[in-house]
């Protein structure tokens, strides 16, 4: 009876040893909290709801929260270069990345246009089939057709400023964006008019 007693003891303590060692689960993001730091960080560049601000400036109204953190520990970190950015991140939390990266992902964007005609055909070509002589995937093959992405993967790029687009696609080529290197690999090996083409069609695309 005693070594019943002993061995239950056993196992209750090292079932509470575990807990113990195990990290606590990750808290529901505040929405109201990220709100707030919507109004007090983000909105001068990115608008309250994240929608359609200026061009040099992406929109983040219903991107992936994931993406959003991560851009943001990013900057933070300096794995991202941009000076207005790390510095608004630098002060954030990881309590406040999760929290705004949530607010904004929960908003609705609207929808976008190309703005030129004569460029449509060849940007959609690229986004749906890549440049097969040069070894460029196709857009959609990350982004999904309708320009959705993918949640901790991909980003959302369907109604995305097109001015934003391209400034991206030339960074990476430059490597003035340096965070991800299958971006850097597939804009190294386009021109500059099939980077404007495809970013003017993702702007239109729905």
């Amino acid at each position: 009876m005693k070594t019943v007693a002993f061995l239950l003891s056993s196992l209750l303590l090292a079932a509470t040893a575990q807990a113990a060692n195990e990290p606590a689960a990750m808290a529901k993001p505040d929405l109201a909290k990220g709100g707030a730091i919507s109004n007090q960080v983000c909105m001068a560049c990115h608008t309250a709801d994240g929608t359609r601000g200026a061009p040099a400036n992406p929109i983040i109204a219903g991107q992936h929260a994931e993406y959003l953190a991560k851009q943001l520990v990013e900057f933070k970190t300096g794995k991202r270069k941009n000076p207005i950015m790390q510095g608004m991140a630098a002060p954030l939390s990881e309590e406040d990345i999760r929290n705004v990266s949530a607010f904004y992902a929960s908003k609705t964007t609207k929808p976008g246009f190309a703005k030129n005609k004569d460029s449509v055909a060849l940007g959609e070509k690229i986004y749906r089939g890549g440049i097969a002589d040069r070894q460029v995937p196709a857009c959609a093959g990350c982004h999904a057709p309708n320009g959705a992405g993918m949640p901790a993967q991909y980003p959302r790029l369907g109604g995305q400023h097109g001015d934003y687009v391209e400034a991206q696609m030339t960074a990476f080529r430059s490597g003035a964006r340096a965070n991800n290197p299958v971006m850097t690999t597939v804009a190294s090996k386009m021109n500059d008019k099939e980077i404007k083409a495809v970013s003017d069609y993702i702007a239109g695309l729905r």
